[in-house]
């Protein structure tokens, strides 16, 4: 790993939402919300969201502000927290195999390419 920041999350993108997944690295946004259950404790502004799409690891985009409490899961009634990020984010050629999943989860950039 290089010395630049490489922490932050990961988030799947489902198959349904492959044009978002393009937008995010196209040029057709220029900033994305993604949501995150509860409060991050290890994320921090600067740090990035890694994005997975059909089981591949196809970019990442950094990580302009995090709001807490800044939308309610309409299922649960429990607070979210809003991750900012700058579009487009930098995408992978080709992608990484990896696993997709629900959620968040922390990530420390191991298979981004230094």
């Amino acid at each position: 790993m290089t010395s630049e920041n490489l922490h932050g999350i990961t988030k799947t993108i489902q198959k349904a939402h492959g044009e978002a997944a393009q937008g995010l690295y196209d040029g057709t946004l220029s900033a994305f919300e993604f949501h995150m259950a509860g409060k991050p404790s290890r994320l921090h502004v600067g740090d990035y969201v890694y994005t997975i799409y059909g089981d591949e690891l196809i970019g990442r985009c950094k990580i302009t502000e995090i709001i807490p409490n800044g939308s309610v899961n309409p299922s649960s009634g429990k607070p979210r927290t809003l991750i900012m990020v700058a579009c487009p984010g930098e995408k992978l050629d080709p992608p990484v195999a990896k696993k997709g999943h629900r959620g968040t989860r922390y990530y420390d950039g191991a298979e981004w390419p230094s």
